[in-house]
């Protein structure tokens, strides 16, 4: 059989150079694989007829055989429509036709017996449909017809031609090329082992099944298939870097770490602080290096976890680093370090991009001698000018901010790897973090602190702006301040959103005896700094900004978040900006100001957030509602691998279920040698030569 990977898609019949062109650029289809690959997003039983006097227009798509009585040509120019009144003798239905029309006046005729397939509506109490199917009953065999399938096509491609009705044809087309079986891509002990379909009964059931039976076995075995080559990838990466890299073994916990834990914590660990603590001291005791995922709520005390982790580090003789994404988080890191650390003799330094001549050579120096015992710093750390003593441990803030590239360069910093905990504010989905981060260890601080008061989450209507501003006041007359966020910079004549010049101008007007920040993404960093440390000094009482608030800036004395056109956010970034207030010991506020016109989606999206603070179940929520491609620190980094079949948010037990697979696998066949596997590590191996970003994966 010719491989389907290289055979041109505008060779199949009914596409051509033009087809081609489009289906290249609109849905990245260049080949008959490509094709075949795109799965329908739904489908309609062709095999049932419909009565007229059973259906009504809340119904999806229906089937009804019967006779055109007569047609009819109603309006002039454009709103020029042709009727044709059809009947089954139990009723009758208007099909209605807005285009086409000349073209249609002589297809059908009156009298003939037609099966109609399309959407029913109901208009002046008549039943309608719109641009039907027709086909000549004679023609039909309905008990063959079985589950219409039907593609996702964009408006360019529907002006061309090539609606869902098109591709079915030219899958039909494709199948007729097909006369041997398509090749296994999984090895017969998976396929019997787990009650699996071949891939060619899957692939020719997912386009055409005849039943709803058919199409459940197909969509197992594909989501099986495609789940388990994303999990065999990552855990075979991970055997493959455990195997070639062994750790620093830290088999003591000395005076460094002692010291701060008797005399300068400054409160009581939670219970989830001691057990992620517990979980990193196994790692680094093992011989193992640590690659490990620490996540936690904003607040939940991840870096007080870190400072330990490093402190562990420092009584075993290696030097510790800790890497953010911004000069700000990077700044607000070592004040909070080095405030814990107070009295005890450990050097710390800061390194960022603005560190420049004498104090930056000092700290260079000091990294080369090994004084420097815990480095902070932002991106600049990575410079091939910074070189270490002994770096033994590697902590990342805000991990979706960095690229594997990144990290692994922080790797190469020592000849053996240091340990790594990478964290994260924003909680990832279980399913999402197997997948995402499937290569690391995954601990959760799932507390806040004692003492810290829940946030009280309101949605206000943007008519209550007096309201809200009399709020407002009243906090900054007690000496707290204020974030107000909005979505856009300048306004977008398409949206009707509030925008933050105007909003900056509104503001001052409004609050005429209080000094407004502003702060946007396309200021100078210098500038942004600027206005974001006047804030933090409490020079500033108003901060105006974008998202770009949403990680790094501790603020205790921040009590109220208004975010405008809340609508337009995902549920992860309303939490994560949430999360800037709250942060000390009085009562916080986070204001969700939309207007009335919402959808059922945003409504449920402003619900979730007012009836709850935690962070894992609202980013579960957003994985439903949005899917993976969509959240905050995925998409951005370049992570949304691309899943045709399986979801992450629906196929969470599977995903477990073929990670455990997949674990097994590599276990008992780490070299993958054994030749029952021969055809996994080469279909593997053939996936990473495609556009999937196995590398982003892993």
């Amino acid at each position: 059989m010719f491989d389907l990977k290289t055979r041109d898609i505008k060779y199949l019949q009914g596409v051509g150079p033009q087809r081609a062109t489009m289906l290249n650029k609109e849905l990245n289809i260049f080949s008959l694989h490509d094709l075949l690959y795109y799965f329908p997003y739904k489908y309609v039983d062709r095999s049932r007829l419909y009565l007229i006097r059973e259906i009504n227009g809340n119904m999806p798509y229906i089937q009804l055989k019967g006779q055109i009585l007569s047609f009819e040509t109603i309006g002039e120019g454009r709103q020029k429509r042709l009727v044709a009144h059809f009947s089954d003798g139990t009723g009758v239905a208007d099909l209605v036709w807005f285009q086409g029309i000349k073209y249609l006046v002589g297809k059908y005729k009156a009298h003939e017996e037609y099966i109609v397939f399309g959407k029913p509506t109901v208009f002046n109490g008549r039943i309608n449909i719109a641009h039907p199917d027709i086909d000549q009953a004679k023609d039909l065999e309905l008990s063959t017809m079985g589950l219409q399938p039907y593609y996702n096509t964009t408006e360019k491609m529907k002006r061309s031609g090539l609606n869902s009705h098109a591709l079915e044809k030219l899958m039909k087309n494709a199948f007729a090329l097909l006369q041997d079986s398509l090749p296994e891509t999984l090895s017969p002990r998976l396929v019997e082992r787990y009650h699996l379909i071949s891939l060619n009964e899957a692939i020719r059931a997912i386009h055409f099944p005849q039943n709803p039976d058919q199409l459940r076995n197909a969509q197992y075995r594909l989501k099986f298939e495609e789940l388990f080559y994303v999990q065999l990838n990552i855990l075979r990466y991970t055997k493959d870097r455990q195997r070639k890299y062994r750790g620093f073994c830290f088999e003591r916990v000395g005076e460094v770490f002692n010291t701060f834990y008797s005399q300068n914590l400054p409160f009581q660990l939670t219970g989830a602080q001691k057990r992620v603590i517990k979980e990193i001291r196994k790692d680094v005791g093992s011989g193992r290096q640590m690659n490990r995922l620490l996540q936690g709520d904003v607040g939940s005390g991840k870096t007080l976890v870190a400072l330990m982790s490093m402190l562990i580090a420092l009584d075993n003789g290696y030097q510790a680093c800790m890497m953010a994404p911004t000069e700000i988080l990077a700044a607000q890191h070592y004040e909070t370090i080095t405030n814990l650390l107070f009295g005890m003799n450990v050097r710390v330094e800061l390194l960022m991009g603005s560190v420049k001549g004498k104090k930056r050579e000092e700290i260079l120096k000091g990294l080369l001698t090994g004084d420097v015992r815990i480095l902070i710093g932002t991106h600049a750390v990575l410079e091939d000018s910074v070189n270490f003593a002994s770096l033994g441990m590697v902590i990342i803030d805000e991990q979706h901010r960095f690229g594997v590239a990144q990290r692994a360069k922080l790797w190469g910093k020592n000849v053996c790897p240091p340990h790594v905990l990478v964290m994260t504010a924003t909680p990832i989905p279980r399913t999402l973090a197997m997948t995402l981060y499937g290569d690391l260890d995954v601990s959760v601080i799932d507390e806040l602190p004692p003492g810290r008061k829940p946030i009280q989450t309101i949605h206000q209507f943007d008519n209550r702006r007096p309201l809200l501003y009399a709020g407002i006041r009243k906090q900054i007359e007690e000496g707290r301040q204020v974030y107000i966020v909005y979505p856009l910079i300048k306004e977008s004549e398409k949206m009707d959103i509030k925008n933050l010049e105007d909003g900056y101008e509104l503001i001052c007007a409004e609050f005429p005896q209080y000094r407004v920040s502003k702060v946007h993404g396309q200021m100078k960093p210098a500038e942004k700094d600027a206005e974001m440390q006047r804030f933090v000094n409490g020079e500033t009482q108003i901060m105006v900004a974008t998202t770009v608030i949403e990680v790094g800036v501790n603020v205790p004395n921040a009590s109220v978040m208004v975010i405008e056109n809340a609508e337009r956010f995902g549920l992860s970034q309303l939490h994560q900006l949430r999360g800037r207030v709250g942060r000390g010991a009085d009562q916080s506020y986070c204001i969700l100001v939309t207007n009335y016109k919402l959808s059922e989606e945003t409504r449920k999206r402003l619900e979730i957030m007012v009836q709850t603070n935690d962070g894992f179940e609202i980013a579960e929520a957003d994985l439903k509602l949005r899917g993976p491609g969509d959240l905050e620190g995925t998409q951005q980094s370049g992570m949304a691998f691309d899943l045709k079949i399986a979801d992450i948010a629906r196929d969470g037990q599977l995903l477990q279920y073929v990670r455990n697979i997949a674990s097994q696998i590599v276990d008992e066949d780490p070299t993958g040698t054994a030749p029952e596997n021969e055809i996994l590590w080469k279909q593997l191996q053939s996936l990473r030569k495609t556009n999937v970003n196995w590398a982003a994966i892993s």
